[in-house]
């Protein structure tokens, strides 16, 4: 499985953008691959921040971006999605796209695939 994250950038505090993460592979169009994104800043750890399963029935998102940050997916395309709404300078990080086939390893970090991060900057 490969994971290829975009649409990072930079924008002011209040702004919105959308990041999007193309997975392929044989493999993860024959099983059901829970998603996720998770960010690291300069200096800290990479932490979650949302997650959705294979059918979109369950989502979890970080108390930090709850309301502002939207998981979606379209199995159809391979694609997952995180619309960032209202953002703040604390939210500049790299963000990676992660899949696994279990949603609690991949929720809580361990997730077998990852892809190469995006970076977003917020601006004050």
């Amino acid at each position: 499985v490969q994971l290829q994250a975009s649409g990072g950038g930079l924008v002011q505090a209040g702004g919105s953008l959308r990041l999007s993460c193309a997975a392929s592979g044989r493999t993860f169009t024959s099983y059901s691959y829970a998603t996720g994104w998770f960010r690291q800043a300069p200096g800290k750890e990479r932490e979650f921040v949302a997650a959705i399963t294979w059918g979109g029935r369950s989502i979890d998102y970080a108390d930090s971006v709850k309301g502002r940050f939207t998981i979606s997916r379209d199995n159809a395309k391979n694609m997952v999605y995180l619309q960032m709404s209202s953002l703040k300078p604390e939210d500049t990080a790299v963000y990676y796209c992660a899949a696994d086939t279990s949603y609690a390893t991949m929720r809580y970090g361990g997730a077998d695939y990852w892809g190469k991060g995006t970076q977003v900057t917020v601006s004050s």
